[in-house]
């Protein structure tokens, strides 16, 4: 892969390329405990993983955010605006450390699974569109019709949502290819 074929995936990837580069010489190390260490971060999938460019707009998997502090991590390394997809927690959640991030960044929020009365009194008056989604499908229909230029879809759960990372990884993969 060439530095602008890189270049073109965006900041994010190729600090995750050039990171997944320096693992792989670490794990050819010869300490055996240092280069076990290292094998551990050998799985990046669901981490800001560039899923589609769909009419322009990126759609970025990042399942494997299931806390806040996952989340604002998340948020902080997109660049312009972001359409935000939570999931419902399971339990409640402070969401007070997102509110500075996502008055900057998030243009729409859309939590998937139903109702959560803490994430829409944390960005009520803060995001300026949230919506309640039954389903992935609805919330990536609704943020494939939003209409603004420069945004991203990050899915970025922000809580456990009683299904593993691979599941919640796989259905957001699987509905943004059927966009």
């Amino acid at each position: 892969m060439t530095i602008e074929t890189m270049v073109q995936q965006g900041r994010d990837r190729v600090h995750t390329g050039l990171a997944g580069i320096d693992v792989q010489r670490l794990k050819a190390m010869r300490n055996a405990s240092l280069r076990d260490c290292f094998r551990r971060l050998e799985d990046t999938r669901y981490r800001l993983e560039f899923v589609a460019r769909i009419c322009g707009r990126e759609y970025i998997n990042d399942a494997a955010s299931r806390s806040v502090n996952a989340t604002w991590y998340s948020l902080e390394s997109m660049q312009g605006g972001v359409i935000w997809i939570a999931d419902t927690p399971v339990a409640e959640a402070d969401y007070s450390r997102l509110v500075p991030t996502a008055l900057r960044k998030v243009r729409m929020l859309l939590v998937v699974g139903g109702e959560s009365a803490s994430m829409r009194e944390a960005f009520e008056g803060v995001v300026p569109s949230i919506a309640v989604c039954g389903s992935m499908r609805e919330a990536l229909h609704q943020a494939y019709r939003y209409d603004a230029d420069d945004v991203k879809v990050l899915y970025s759960p922000a809580c456990a949502n009683g299904f593993s990372t691979d599941e919640c990884g796989e259905r957001f993969r699987k509905e943004v290819n059927e966009l």
